[in-house]
């Protein structure tokens, strides 16, 4: 896959992103969807998406036993998306059982990256709270390298890191940053952020952007104005 730009489609209800998607006469953006649409429409909505011709990453984080989480990705490989997730947190043993679900039988599957840690995690909370003394990079090249290791296509992660887990893990290894604000942006609940054209600049192949666009008031325009700052 090329770099693209990802939007976040992180809508309560079916109409809401239908109402959304449907502003797009020229394009067919990728997107993403999360929790919140997913368990409110179901697999239907994925389906409905892909009919209309968007590549999805499916953003569900799983997080279990090996064998769960085998079994969950075998059902999500059947929605026929084009990306999906799951924690690096789960360990190796996760993420190659994931891996084994995931492959179709005939030997095609989505890809599959793994969260090394949230863009709204710093190390303070990541020291009080999560009881992870080591700093946060050194944190998320190590879950990196686990998930390399595991044989995963890649790692979502701050656009900060994105060029130093090139370095740990070689440049296709995949990085999926989210955390992208514009320069005129707020910067919302995300704490760990980066503008289109840095993280471009900083090693991103896919970047997912959310409110930036989506709470635009011209949408369109501010979707084109991410790829032509990501991808010009």
């Amino acid at each position: 896959m090329n770099r693209d730009v990802i939007i976040a489609c992180d809508f309560p209800s079916r109409e809401e992103t239908m109402a959304f998607l449907d502003l797009f006469k020229e394009e067919k953006p990728f997107v993403k969807i999360g929790m919140e649409l997913f368990y409110a429409e179901g697999p239907e909505i994925v389906r409905e998406i892909k009919r209309r011709g968007h590549k999805i990453f499916l953003d569900l984080k799983l997080h279990d036993i090996p064998n769960t989480v085998k079994r969950a990705m075998a059902v999500l490989s059947s929605l026929d998306v084009d990306m999906c997730n799951l924690h690096a947190a789960g360990t190796a043993e996760m993420m190659r059982a994931a891996l084994e679900g995931l492959t179709r039988p005939d030997g095609t599957r989505p890809l599959l990256i793994a969260v090394t840690q949230l863009t709204s995690t710093d190390e303070k909370s990541m020291r009080e709270e999560l009881w992870i003394d080591h700093p946060m990079d050194e944190t998320v090249m190590h879950y990196a390298k686990n998930a390399a290791g595991a044989g995963l296509d890649g790692v979502v992660c701050s656009p900060l890191e994105a060029r130093k887990v090139k370095d740990a893990c070689g440049d296709s290894f995949l990085t999926v940053t989210p955390g992208i604000r514009f320069a005129d942006s707020a910067g919302d609940d995300q704490k760990r952020i980066m503008t289109p054209e840095k993280a471009k600049d900083g090693g991103s192949d896919f970047i997912v952007v959310g409110r930036p666009i989506t709470r635009a008031e011209d949408p369109v325009a501010a979707y084109r104005r991410c790829v032509a700052e990501f991808l010009g």
